[in-house]
């Protein structure tokens, strides 16, 4: 039989073999966040694995994952440098002076391209930290859907102040 004669589609179209659950068609919501978690496989970071997807009118204009800058070293077990920070409220919270995080790589990646983001959203697979967050909020990401929660406590304000929609995507939805 030659490949044309072959009824069935590898795609997944409705009614054919192929594709995610055999022709169910991926939602929007699992579609980014699939792209997230494959983008944040390329994460050189030894202490998580963060993927980020910048998206407008579903399309996506960006992506960026957690890990040193360009033409540095990678993260390993004898170069990861940790330092600490305590918050007003006495929280300590520990980052790694070498790792850039996905969604400013994202960040970063776009304006690298002349990629306007403004008024984009943005799907991470996880919470962004409150540093994050507020490069997020200037350059104008109107809702962050994120999978797992990361010290939500320590953006609730600044999201409240700023109107930026923040919107875990369940398992179920992604």
């Amino acid at each position: 039989m030659h490949e044309e004669d072959n009824n069935s589609c590898c795609c997944g179209t409705p009614g054919h073999p192929g594709g995610a659950a055999h022709g169910q068609r991926l939602g929007w919501h699992e579609y980014f966040m699939s792209v997230a978690r494959l983008i944040s496989r390329r994460a050189t970071c030894t202490r998580g694995h963060i993927g980020a997807v910048i998206v407008r009118d579903h399309n996506i204009l960006s992506t960026g994952y957690n890990g040193a800058p360009s033409g540095l070293p990678h993260c390993n077990d004898t170069n990861c440098r940790i330092y600490r920070s305590t918050h007003p409220d006495g929280t300590v919270e520990e980052n790694c002076v070498n790792t850039i995080h996905a969604e400013i790589n994202a960040i970063a990646q776009a304006a690298k391209h002349g990629v306007s983001i403004k008024d984009a959203d943005i799907y991470i697979t996880a919470s962004p930290c409150i540093h994050c967050l507020k490069v997020l909020i200037n350059v104008g990401i109107k809702t962050i859907y994120y999978e797992k929660p990361y010290k939500i406590g320590n953006i609730a304000e600044l999201l409240r102040l700023s109107g930026v929609r923040l919107v875990q995507v369940t398992a179920e939805e992604a």
